[in-house]
């Protein structure tokens, strides 16, 4: 899979996010409005609690879009074994055992898994630990991982 297609595929999944999550907080919102939704007494609390609802609905929505216009407006680079990991690279790290693990390190949308088994993919941050421990590295170097001094991936390859 190219990193292009990683992207489309990035894009397509924060769309339908984005229809959820909007049309969820549309609904929240009219449930929190709703006139049997006023308190009968001042301890209901259930026109409150869907407010929030709404609004967390409403504020995640907001993430998804900025994170569309991010992936949009993404300027996707070349790397080689030389060229330092960086945003928008697709690295392909080594354990131990001989598995290998594939990220593309991207602006937002951290988690994100694109393709099936072997072929998976996972979207990481530079904000992230691992994200955060790649920046900078080349192919052949060392990933330090987890709690344990001595668990560490190996890069294998960069594009």
């Amino acid at each position: 899979m190219t990193k292009e297609q990683i992207v489309q595929n990035i894009i397509a999944q924060l769309s339908a996010d984005l229809q959820v999550f909007s049309t969820a907080a549309k609904a929240a919102h009219e449930a929190a409005t709703h006139e049997e939704c006023l308190p009968d007494n001042k301890y209901d609390t259930t026109a409150l609690e869907a407010s929030y609802i709404a609004q967390g609905q409403a504020n995640r929505a907001q993430e998804i879009r900025a994170a569309l216009e991010n992936y949009r407006t993404l300027t996707l680079l070349d790397f080689d074994d030389d060229t330092p990991i960086r945003l928008t690279a697709l690295v392909t790290l080594e354990e131990r055992d001989g598995t290998l693990r594939r990220f593309f390190l991207g602006p937002q949308a951290g988690g994100m898994k694109i393709g099936e088994r072997e072929e998976e993919i996972v979207v990481i941050t530079p904000g992230s630990p691992l994200g955060r421990a790649l920046l900078g590295l080349r192919v052949g170097d060392d990933v330090p991982v987890g709690s344990d001094a001595g668990a560490t991936l190996s890069v294998a390859a960069v594009c």
